[in-house]
């Protein structure tokens, strides 16, 4: 592990995911997918909080709120507000398509909400991506159909998306106008090693991609051309998302899962499953874009 990576709190979630900095709230938000529970991390106290949902809570997107995010529940996208525990349902995800739930997703530059699915019951791909915009239209946007959507982030300018159907051990780009939602020009940016899948990603300042490999125990940095620029090994087999967290964005926290692995091997391995935060070798971070707002480069 890099040394300088450490676990949070002595938590361990099953399937931790979507790691988030919330700069209005000085706070780290993630899920644990199994658990339907959010939770908030306070680094000046140390202080882990937990809102159970009574879903489970694939991704979600910061909103101008304070304390207000957005959620991609199984088949549901819903306004949950922190403060008082409210929920509201918004509308369904793929209620035509049966043994799908929401998956991975985050804002893009233009304040739209871009999230995929996954299929749950095998490897068909028969997953999307969507967008939904401020005023509550919802989407698909014409990509390949997957099994499991993955690694959704933007360019710092906006103009290019990355995304990935896990399996496939590829992360792809593609030209994206976050007014209209089109793309084009898809095509590869990185390719993973058979057996490891990239997962959840975010872009830094310098628009370098890091990228959390699940059942490869890093989280890889990619220059823009694709090229392998820094590596960071950690003592947990599946990392699962990654942002960069704290005042000047200069640290970062990854997301893990036990989910999947043997008792001898959760016995052996105890970090499975931990929130590590530490400080990167190289980079910045990006204010993560909020939900109707729209980000000006």
């Amino acid at each position: 592990m890099t040394d300088s990576f450490k676990p949070l709190s002595p938590q361990r979630q099953a399937h931790g995911e979507g790691v988030i900095w919330d700069d209005l709230m000085g706070l780290v938000r993630w899920t644990d997918i199994s658990a339907s529970t959010i939770y908030d991390y306070d680094p000046g106290r140390g202080v882990v909080r937990e809102h159970v949902l009574p879903a489970r809570v694939c991704c979600f997107a910061l909103t101008h709120e304070p304390g207000v995010l957005l959620l991609a529940l199984e088949k549901q996208l819903a306004r949950f507000d922190t403060r008082d525990g409210k929920l509201h349902v918004l509308g369904d995800i793929e209620a035509d398509v049966a043994g799908t739930r929401a998956n991975d997703g985050r804002c893009d530059r233009g304040g739209n909400f871009i999230f995929g699915t996954l299929n749950e019951r095998g490897p068909e791909q028969i997953a999307s991506f969507w967008r939904y915009t401020p005023a509550g239209g919802l989407s698909r946007l014409s990509l390949p159909k997957a099994a499991i959507t993955n690694s959704i982030c933007f360019s710092p300018d906006g103009k290019t998306m990355y995304f990935t159907d896990s399996p496939t051990a590829r992360i792809m780009a593609c030209d994206y106008d976050d007014s209209t939602g089109e793309v084009d020009r898809i095509r590869g940016f990185a390719e993973l090693s058979a057996g490891h899948e990239p997962d959840g990603s975010t872009i830094d300042a310098e628009g370098y991609l890091w990228n959390a490999q699940w059942a490869a125990s890093r989280v890889v940095r990619y220059a823009p051309d694709g090229r392998v620029d820094a590596t960071i090994e950690l003592p947990a087999r599946q990392p699962s998302c990654v942002s960069f967290a704290g005042g000047e964005l200069d640290r970062m926290v990854i997301t893990s899962a036990y989910k999947g692995l043997d008792e001898a091997v959760l016995k052996d391995e105890p970090l499975n499953g931990a929130i590590f935060i530490g400080t990167p070798p190289r980079g910045r971070g990006l204010p993560e874009a909020r939900y109707g707002h729209k980000v000006v480069t």
